[in-house]
């Protein structure tokens, strides 16, 4: 789909940021010119985040009063807790960080080890999300199971990088609810490593993995038939996966709770790539890097390269509508929390 499609709602949102007074914009604009905005990537270089956030630091500083330089800065680990803890904690909370989050790193606090998790996943400013992006589980060509099903009778050795990620968490899920055989080896800072095993043979595949990841990082994979795809990993099948005759790892459940629970875990696509600001960020500036990022999704430079880079931009969230799905999501029922938590061994 291009980068040009389903871009309607930033529009609003553009506008009903309209009443953002002319004083503040102008206070906003002195603070931030000549000033360097830190940009905080959750992955390694190479991957699909990476990629995008590198694209939003190319343009967001062209919209944000003050024109000030965006600078992004790689930091990952912990399966994306390290960026959103320093975002949360270590930080900047003037207005001159801005952090990208896996979806699975904002609902950690619900879902993670307590010990672990030292932020508020609530209290983050919620300035946009990029897209909604599809999961998916793969192996390589010659790997020893052709088919999802097939994992339920042979096993799988799955490449992943810290617990609380998708690549952890979601095979957990499929051994615990579907009966799959899925070992994990979990360590890989991210998918660019875990590529690197894949090529040299060391695993079999993976799960959790976005599919843009796939389509620009690797677009080889698929094209040389060096991968195979398994399933999605989504609450509703992707129309490009769907092609492929590709299934969804939902539709192998075989009880309500365990499709509740699947389901559950994979609503947090909806808002693909997340960016956040510190609580403490004074409102004026959240407020100036909301409309910054919605008037960014609209810019047509800013769609140009994410088309020609083939990143796409497919159903983005404003700040308010993205605040919206998490909060929803984080007032999941407690039942289903514990079966969630049960299903992949989490701590609290």
């Amino acid at each position: 789909m291009s980068a040009r499609h389903m871009i309607g709602p930033v529009v609003v949102a553009v506008a009903c940021m309209a009443g953002f007074s002319a004083n503040a914009q102008e206070s906003v604009a002195a603070f931030y010119h000549g000033k360097n905005v830190q940009l905080v990537i959750p992955s390694t270089a190479g991957g699909g985040y990476d990629l995008y956030g590198r694209l939003v630091a190319r343009h967001l500083g062209r919209f944000i009063p003050g024109a000030p330089n965006v600078n992004p800065a790689n930091m990952a680990g912990a399966a994306g807790v390290v960026a959103a803890q320093y975002i949360y904690a270590a930080g900047a909370k003037d207005g001159t960080a801005i952090g990208e989050l896996y979806p699975n790193a904002v609902m950690e606090p619900l879902l993670g080890d307590k010990n672990r998790v030292k932020y508020d996943s609530l209290k983050f400013h919620f300035i946009g999300s990029l897209n909604s992006d599809a999961f998916i589980c793969f192996v390589r060509a010659n790997a020893p199971v052709q088919r999802f099903e097939d994992a339920l009778s042979h096993e799988v050795i799955l490449g992943a990088t810290g617990s609380g990620g998708p690549s952890t968490d979601y095979p957990a899920l499929y051994n615990a609810l579907l009966g799959t055989k899925f070992r994990v080896v979990a360590g890989y800072p991210g998918i660019t490593e875990i590529g690197l095993a894949l090529e040299k043979g060391e695993i079999d595949g993976t799960c959790g993995s976005a599919w843009s990841t796939m389509t620009t990082g690797h677009p080889d994979w698929l094209r040389d038939g060096k991968m195979r795809l398994l399933a999605q990993e989504n609450t509703r099948a992707n129309p490009d996966i769907a092609k492929l005759g590709v299934p969804l790892t939902v539709d192998f459940a075989r009880t309500p709770d365990a499709r509740a629970i699947l389901e559950f875990v994979f609503a947090q696509s909806t808002f693909g790539r997340p960016f956040v600001m510190a609580p403490e960020t004074p409102p004026e500036r959240v407020e100036a890097m909301r409309k910054a990022f919605a008037t960014m999704l609209a810019d047509p430079d800013f769609l140009a390269e994410a088309e020609r880079l083939k990143l796409e931009i497919v159903e983005p969230m404003n700040g308010a509508v993205l605040t919206e799905t998490v909060q929803r999501l984080m007032a999941t029922p407690e039942d289903i929390i514990e079966k969630t938590r049960a299903a992949t061994g989490m701590k609290r």
